[in-house]
């Protein structure tokens, strides 16, 4: 899924019908979650104030990992985790 890492991301989240919001987490440790809505829906949470760069990175990130796309894993302090 090349989408993942070319696409403009609001246009890949547009097509991937995931819906993006700020997360109230304010721990510097949570860079991110994708969860699932009642309504089966992805969402992306991610944190306020953070740089475009982490925000972009860690957003395709857990997109890939969401939708199954294998990618090589992010170095430390990352961590990804599925309940």
């Amino acid at each position: 899924m090349d989408e993942i890492l070319d696409t403009p991301l609001a246009e890949l989240l547009a097509g991937l019908e995931v819906e993006l919001f700020v997360s109230s987490i304010a721990d510097r440790s949570f860079f991110g979650a994708v969860v699932e809505r009642v309504d089966g829906e992805l969402a992306l949470a991610l944190p306020e104030g953070r740089p475009e760069f982490e925000r972009d990175t860690v957003a395709r990130y857990l997109l890939a990992q969401a939708f199954g796309v294998d990618l090589p894993g992010l170095p430390p302090p990352f961590v990804t985790s599925r309940p």
